[in-house]
């Protein structure tokens, strides 16, 4: 077949790289109306490759976190462990892989299941790792597969809750901070050779006094570890002033029931596997435990899972929960950008 003069001028031209501008490459919205976490990332065009895109773009990232304290990247389609853990890296670069606080299985190097809990009962706001002496400062999340029904991840403003909180309570805590007191192995505790991945008490105990915590070893060989923590801390990018801490994961008012009843039935008081007090040793009174529920209750914003979403919190900004969910559910989980205690004041 004979050529036109036309195609041959076709075949002179030179293919050009089409630029597309940043912004379009990505839509933001908001999930819910009143801003509260998270904002919500999706594609702007077909076939964005997310963790490329956040490689070239990690300081809008930053910069997005810091604002709303959680982005949700919603319709990239992100399924498998490596593409969530190179998206992960793109960002974090030095993802946290030891962590023996939570019966939680490990997928790969750097990316766990989340933390084993009854799937029947509401998982409570908490900012992880908040009792230690040191955080991650980011935290993400990937769903493969959604529940049945319920499951969502729970987001809570930790601003709005200090913000929200009577004055007279979050400056008793402010002042007295929280003194965490714990019984490794003890019951349905955690035993301390898992918790400290060791088997040397000299290490323990090295460790403990590394990161201000007393210590005690009991006759039958079990260990009791108290240590006070803050409370109330102001972020150290923002300097914002958050509530930071798992008071509500520890004390006994806020557990159901039921679970209070059995771990009583089990051990005295001082026995439990966990508890908290003031940080001068005095109790926690009930009415200001069910007073600080009642303000995360209130700031909850339920995130409702789809396979392939992943959501990335700061987790000073933003305090995590999970409601109680039917059928099969499958979440990974990376942690990054260690904080310590002597980062913040």
């Amino acid at each position: 077949m004979k050529m036109g003069p036309d195609f041959n001028r076709l075949k002179q031209i030179k293919p050009k790289a089409i630029s597309v501008p940043k912004e379009r490459l990505i839509d933001v919205s908001s999930l819910w109306p009143d801003k509260a976490p998270p904002v919500v990332f999706s594609p702007g065009v077909d076939e964005v490759v997310l963790a490329e895109w956040a490689r070239d773009n990690v300081e809008t990232i930053e910069r997005q976190l810091l604002d709303s304290g959680a982005i949700l990247f919603r319709g990239f389609k992100v399924n498998s462990v490596s593409h969530f853990e190179s998206l992960a890296r793109a960002v974090s670069s030095d993802l946290f892989n030891e962590n023996g606080e939570h019966p939680r299985e490990t997928v790969s190097g750097n990316v766990y299941t989340p933390i084993a809990y009854a799937a029947d009962k509401l998982l409570l706001w908490h900012n992880e790792n908040s009792f230690n002496h040191q955080w991650p400062g980011k935290i993400w999340f990937c769903c493969l597969k959604a529940a049945q029904e319920g499951g969502e991840t729970l987001l809570v403003d930790s601003r709005q809750v200090f913000r929200q909180l009577d004055f007279s309570i979050r400056e008793r805590f402010r002042q007295k901070k929280i003194m965490y007191e714990r019984n490794y192995g003890v019951g349905v505790g955690l035993e301390w050779q898992k918790v400290f991945r060791t088997q040397d008490k000299a290490e323990v105990e090295r460790r403990c006094k590394a990161t201000g915590m007393e210590f005690e070893w009991r006759r039958d060989g079990a260990l009791r570890t108290k240590c006070v923590r803050h409370a109330v801390i102001n972020h150290p990018k923002t300097d914002e002033t958050v509530w930071f801490n798992q008071a509500q994961h520890w004390h006994l008012s806020c557990l159901d029931q039921t679970t209070r009843n059995s771990l009583l039935a089990i051990c005295e008081e001082d026995g439990l596997p966990r508890n908290c007090y003031y940080g001068d040793g005095t109790p926690i009174e009930d009415s200001v435990m069910a007073e600080i529920l009642g303000v995360y209750r209130e700031l909850s914003a339920p995130i409702p899972w789809e396979p392939g979403d992943v959501l990335l919190l700061d987790n000073m900004l933003t305090a995590h929960g999970r409601s109680p969910y039917l059928g099969e559910r499958k979440l990974l989980v990376a942690m990054g950008e260690m904080i310590s205690s002597s980062d913040i004041r």
